[in-house]
């Protein structure tokens, strides 16, 4: 009996080895294969094969497959003097013979310094200004004043009742423009919650907006979402989703498949400071940079995670630091200088587009605002803070400042915008109030083609219902059936 089973796993495994060898013969299955050990299993089967019967053309194929493979293996390619540890040999680590030389401590590292065009009253101190002309600054300034407006509107509003919940973007409004003005409108945006200003410049109305956050029958999400979480599938833009950081992967996800389709396109993805400190972080980033995912990470670093202030949420240098660990380009800008916002997201666009590589940008800002209307932020921080930003470094002033020196606009000038603006989001805010709101069947549309029974039966539940009781519910405010 013994002997009976030893023949049948022999015969078996000589099976198995004679099928594994020929599915490693083919050209198209072994470029499938990626694991490490690939190079080994190469170099195994030939030596087993003899005693198989296999013919020898068979086994000085797979020899010469061997040969080739153990060229890309890293451990044949290794010497003691380059690298001690299985890394990317493009990247060659040093051996030293003192442990105080590899020992590294981060305080020796330069920090990435912060890249600017412009100074705080709207002088250029740079070369690199960009070409714009009159009509498209005045149209930037402008917008920047419309989502500024929009915000403090909307803050009352939210305290009034009216609305539910508001996220302003007060302080951070260069940010916005900056890097929407460097994109093409077929580069996909996965915004987080502050970017309202991006999809502005999309084409996105200040009348959606509205239709948007008083949930109206107008709302492309037919009132089922928070206010604020805009999103157009015509405009690029990925609806906002309130979940911190889960915008993150998805975006190299997005990023990953243009590559593989070879558009000349890129993905961009915003988040603040706080986000970075989230589990999706790092994956995305990994994930990011060894695929070569063309994904533009977009950091907001406004100095607080609600009120966690950012000296106690890392010790490294700010979250463009980490970029090089993942072997990923990194800038720093000024996320109040318009111009420079521009340029860097410009810069890190073309690199990847040309080069299909992820790119990081780190935009120092400051949040002027409470985190949401939920928040207040006079009970971790000080008014006077908050005032002394808003007086030195404007964004809005600051490139209000430029068009000055340019003689492009005067006190006037602005005056108007200002009062025009503010007029401009309280009419589309009114009309939107009175517009009806989504049918009650919408409640249960758009999860299945056709109802299923139980939803059938809920929805048949819920008109009884209202019938019954006609008064508790305001049904002349919704479209009709």
């Amino acid at each position: 009996v013994r002997g009976s089973k030893t023949f049948f796993f022999k015969h078996v495994y000589k099976e198995i080895v004679k099928k594994m060898f020929r599915l490693l013969e083919n050209p198209f299955l072994r470029s499938k294969i990626v694991t490490p050990n690939a190079s080994w299993a190469l170099r195994f089967f030939p030596l087993r094969l003899s005693h198989f019967g296999s013919s020898n053309k068979r086994t000085k194929n797979a020899r010469k497959i061997s040969n080739k493979q153990s060229k890309r293996d890293w451990s044949t390619n290794l010497n003691e003097e380059n690298v001690s540890c299985p890394v990317n040999l493009e990247e060659k680590s040093k051996v030293v013979h003192r442990l105080s030389e590899s020992i590294k401590d981060p305080r020796s590292i330069d920090p990435i310094p912060t890249y600017r065009v412009i100074d705080f009253k709207g002088n250029v101190i740079s070369d690199e200004l960009p070409q714009m002309d009159k009509s498209m600054l005045l149209k930037v300034f402008e917008s920047m004043i419309t989502i500024h407006t929009m915000d403090n509107i909307m803050i009352d509003v939210q305290r009034q009742g009216r609305v539910s919940f508001y996220m302003s973007s007060l302080g951070e409004e260069a940010i916005h423009f900056g890097s929407a003005t460097a994109f093409e409108l077929s580069d996909i945006v996965y915004p987080q919650y502050r970017e309202s200003g991006v999809i502005f410049w999309r084409g996105f109305s200040i009348e959606q907006m509205m239709n948007q956050m008083t949930s109206n029958h107008l709302d492309y999400g037919k009132g089922r979402q928070m206010p604020m979480h805009y999103g157009s599938k015509a405009m690029n833009f990925v609806t906002v989703s309130s979940p911190l950081s889960t915008q993150i992967p998805q975006a190299v996800g997005s990023a990953y498949h243009l590559k593989l389709q070879s558009k000349p396109n890129c993905c961009i993805v915003y988040f603040g400071e706080g986000a970075s400190s989230e589990g999706d972080f790092h994956p995305a980033m990994n994930f990011a940079a060894t695929l070569g995912a063309p994904v533009l990470f977009f950091c907001r670093n406004n100095g607080w995670a609600i009120s966690t202030p950012s000296s106690e949420q890392y010790r490294g240098d700010g979250i463009a630091g980490r970029a090089a660990g993942y072997g990923m380009h990194a800038i720093r800008v000024d996320g109040n200088d318009f111009f420079a916002v521009h340029n860097a997201t410009k810069e890190a666009r073309r690199l990847c587009v040309t080069h299909k590589i992820p790119v990081f940008i780190e935009a120092m800002t400051y949040r002027v605002g409470h985190h949401s209307t939920s928040d207040d932020y006079t009970t971790y921080r000080s008014k006077d803070e908050v005032d002394r930003f808003r007086s030195v470094n404007d964004p809005i002033k600051r490139l209000g400042g430029y068009l000055r020196n340019q003689g492009w606009m005067d006190d006037d000038t602005e005056e108007f915008i200002w009062k025009s603006k503010r007029k401009e989001v309280v009419d589309c805010l009114n009309r939107a109030e009175e517009t009806l709101k989504p049918a009650i069947s919408e409640l249960f549309s758009d999860v299945y083609d056709e109802l299923t029974p139980n939803l059938v039966e809920q929805k048949d539940e819920l008109k009884k219902h209202m019938s019954l009781y006609p008064h508790e519910y305001l049904i002349e405010n919704h479209v009709k059936e």
